[in-house]
């Protein structure tokens, strides 16, 4: 076909896109189902223009439209990977694990079922071959993402059930295309058939070297990306190939599911890309995806729909009757999943609840779309397959998907209004009453600051006054009269909101660039938490993933016990900075988060909540200046050197802001502005640079400052540096256990330990030192017990090299003793000094 015709047809199509949306909000139809209704009526008119006497003038638009070249292969390879990567990077992957079970139950159980159901039914009712039965159930087992997700997010359905069928959707195609594979094997001929132990014993490799492929062209693009930091158009290009790169690399090369390679390299983007790109890149990253995701939607719809007249032309009774049997057994398959198995699984407690009308708004939403399409042109396109089938599976997947788009589509809102699923559940009601009456109570301030700016006219503004005021007396007087919220309740939504403006707060350096990108992921991460934390647990779950965030977790152990024993030090001494770098920046949004629960939070909650907040934030605030002091105290002076790094990139930040405000202006050209931007950017690389820290180096400055070792000469600090090794310790953690064997000393440069022995507790803070008293008596073995009670920086130094260093440092033979006699102990004969005399009565 002339390439003219065909971007004169596809620039066409575009109009039709354009029109469509509109039409469908004033008509109230879905916009799936009327791109279907547009598509279907151009078909038919090509077809009705091609073959009518009527005029010949149409014939050529007609023609081209009739013979455009749509083959199956361009929805798998060219709108499928759009459409299936742009659903990804919009997910909340962690609340979509809340209900991992019955989104896989949907997605591949649910998926067999219904090949079952549908592949049964049509083998009782119509000439077809069994195989050919099962082929057609596979093809319309699948659910469209963007046939009903925009269904429920226009009414603004409840965001789990959104997530639910999200997710049922993204994984289904996966097993109903390696089904669709299985019977068409069977139903070809000239083509061995297989075996279905065989194909069953493939499943396994289509979904894991699917992830597996998904997930490495993924990390590749990443790395790609990051290295790519200042050319944003250059990571939106990267962006672009990684979808088509993991399915085609996945079916090619690894021979596995090139689904599951989109969806898993979307969702490590997803989870990976916030830490590596900036989040304007981000951003706009998001944008263009949701921009070409719109596009391939709309016309593989419309390009799916011009076929819909062909595959119908040649419907008798009989055909209509086997759509209706397929309609059937496809609900009767969803309803068996939904009513049967999933509640089972609730009782044998594997699968979270949903309720009743959760299950009846999936079994309803469960729309085909242009997958099913795709899938049956697949069958009609090839010369193996007998005439008789391609006829009756391109009729019945045909038929099936304009009944799910034209009859459960067109009524999927009445019936979620039905259920009640369009509305506000009532705490989340009590509280929309007290944030309108708060918003309205600050726009009346707004209003009347403005008014008295602008000098306009008294009775205008008087009679909007009394208009305003009457609104906010109903708002108030719904605030006053609703549904009272429990404190639980109140609390569980402060920390929510406290925790989101963390992670806006987070966001925001990130962009201004004062918070590294490699520390991004780490911290809107920990965001994450605290917000899943307080939504599932309220209280109890955000002090357990503030806990979580503080504790030195098992990359950072490992990274010690290289150090440690293998003398590598590189990977300590990244993670000990990058962790000086969070709790700087993490200081200082906690300080910022007092002014939100005083300027928003006690407005809405009142002054009792707020108080309770910020006495948990006081709380976490205290417990990284604990971290940060003792991080302080073992590296003196890295920390100013992080805290000058930090002003210096702020003052960039402002600088380019002054210069973007010129610019802006006219006060300056372009020309001026390129070279300011330029500098800028040369003086920004290099203040991004984080200095190196030296844990040799600082380990001798900590050895130098410590109490117990300042009679040290110089010559006996630096042995003694290399000789002690480093331990940190979360609150909780078993430093000493009792009637384990002596083997060490430990000093405490940070935090604090509690001992317990003889059925007392004693406390130790930095500078004191656990252990050496069973060092020195004879029976070795520990009568005491010693844990961490805050965040703690421990040096552990061996039972020979404490010894020789007892005999060198009179503090230290001191500090035994004081010790000892405070357990009513003698060590002066162990310590080769004369024993102390009696005290006189």
């Amino acid at each position: 076909m002339d390439v003219v015709l065909v971007t004169a047809v596809i620039a066409s199509l575009f109009l039709v896109i354009a029109a469509a949306e509109p039409l469908a909000a004033r008509l109230g139809l879905p916009y799936s189902a009327i791109l279907a209704l547009l598509g279907t009526f151009i078909g038919g008119a090509a077809i009705f223009f091609l073959r009518t006497d009527i005029t010949d003038a149409l014939n050529p638009v007609a023609a081209a439209i009739i013979n455009f070249p749509i083959r199956s292969n361009v929805f798998l390879y060219v709108f499928l990977p759009t459409l299936l990567f742009q659903a990804t990077l919009g997910m909340n992957l962690r609340r979509m694990l809340d209900d991992w079970v019955p989104i896989l139950v949907l997605a591949i159980v649910a998926v067999v079922a219904a090949t079952l159901f549908v592949g049964l039914a049509l083998s009782w009712t119509s000439a077809l071959p069994l195989m050919a039965c099962f082929l057609v159930g596979a093809i319309v087992s699948t659910t469209d993402p963007s046939a009903v997700v925009g269904i429920f997010r226009s009414i603004a359905a409840p965001r789990r059930l959104v997530r639910i069928i999200e997710g049922e959707s993204l994984l289904n195609d996966a097993a109903a295309i390696a089904l669709f594979g299985l019977f068409m094997g069977f139903v070809m001929e000239g083509v061995p058939n297989p075996t279905p132990l065989g194909a069953l014993a493939q499943f396994p490799m289509l979904l894991g070297g699917g992830a597996l492929a998904g997930w490495l062209v993924a990390q590749g693009a990443i790395g790609a990306m990051a290295l790519l930091e200042r050319y944003e158009k250059a990571q939106l290009s990267v962006s672009i190939a990684l979808p088509y790169l993991a399915y085609i690399g996945s079916e090619q090369v690894f021979g596995a599911s090139g689904v599951i390679a989109v969806v898993v390299s979307g969702l490590t983007l997803n989870l990976v890309g916030p830490g590596k790109i900036p989040p304007t890149a981000w951003a706009n990253l998001k944008d263009v995806w949701d921009i070409l995701a719109h596009w391939a939607g709309a016309l593989i719809f419309i390009l799916a729909a011009l076929l819909i007249p062909r595959l119908l032309e040649d419907t008798n009774f009989r055909d209509f009757l086997l759509i209706l049997v397929v309609v059937v057994a496809a609900i009767a398959a969803r309803a068996a999943i939904l009513s049967g198995l999933l509640p089972i699984l609730r009782l044998l407690r594997l699968s979270p609840k949903i309720e009743r009308p959760y299950r009846v708004a999936i079994l309803w939403g469960g729309l085909r779309g242009a997958l099913t399409l795709a899938l049956a042109l697949a069958v009609t396109e090839s010369f193996r397959v007998p005439f008789e089938v391609k006829r009756v599976v391109g009729i019945l997947a045909t038929g099936f998907t304009l009944w799910t788009l034209l009859v459960q589509g067109t009524t999927l809102t009445w019936v979620i209004k039905k259920l009640g699923l369009d509305k506000l559940a009532p705490l989340d009601q009590a509280l929309s009453n007290q944030v309108v009456a708060v918003a309205l109570q600050s726009v009346r301030e707004q209003v009347s600051t403005t008014t008295d700016t602008y000098g306009l006219d008294r009775e205008i503004v008087r009679s909007e006054a009394k208009r305003f005021g009457a609104r906010l007396d109903k708002a108030v007087k719904s605030a006053e009269e609703g549904d009272e919220i429990l404190d639980r309740d109140r609390i569980t939504l402060g920390l929510i909101a406290l925790a989101g403006a963390e992670r806006d707060a987070t966001t925001a350096r990130i962009r201004e660039r004062t918070m590294s990108l490699r520390l991004a992921q780490k911290a809107l991460s920990d965001c994450d938490q605290l917000i899943e934390g307080a939504r599932s647990d309220g209280r109890t779950g955000y002090q357990r993933a503030a806990r979580a965030s503080a504790r030195y977790g098992a990359p950072f152990r490992t990274a010690l016990f290289a150090h440690n024993r293998l003398g590598i030090s590189g990977p300590l001494a990244r993670m000990t900075a990058d962790r000086f770098d969070l709790l700087l920046a993490q200081r200082q949004i906690l300080r910022d988060l007092e002014g939100f629960i005083d300027g928003r939070i006690r407005r809405i909650h009142g002054r009792r909540i707020a108080d309770l907040l910020r006495e948990l934030l006081s709380r976490r605030l205290d417990a990284v200046e604990t971290a940060l002091e003792g991080l302080r105290l073992q590296y003196p002076g890295y920390a100013d050197e992080l805290e000058r790094r930090f002003i210096r990139r702020t003052a960039l930040r402002l600088e380019e802001g002054e210069y973007d405000t010129m610019y802006d202006d006219g006060l300056i050209g372009a020309e001026l502005f390129t070279a300011l931007k330029q500098d800028l950017a040369r003086r920004r690389a290099k203040a991004e640079q984080r200095p190196p820290l030296d844990l040799s180096v600082q380990r001798t400055e900590l050895v130098r400052q410590f109490p117990l070792f300042a009679d040290l000469e110089e010559k006996d600090i630096r042995p003694l540096a290399r000789a002690l090794r480093t331990r940190y310790a979360a609150p909780g953690d078993i430093i000493i256990r009792r009637d384990s064997t002596a083997r060490a000393v430990w000093f405490i440069a940070s935090g604090a330990l509690e001992q317990q022995v003889g059925g007392q507790s004693f406390r130790l803070g930095r500078g004191e030192m656990c252990g050496q008293l069973a060092l020195l008596i004879p029976r070795r073995r520990r009568r005491s017990e010693v844990r961490a009670i805050a965040p703690s920086t421990l040096l552990r130094l061996d039972e020979s090299r404490f010894k020789r260093l007892l005999k060198r440092s009179e503090k230290l033979r001191e500090a035994v003793r004081q010790s000892a006699k405070r357990r009513g102990l003698d060590v002066s004969e162990i310590l080769g000094e004369e024993p102390e005399a009696p005290k006189e009565a």
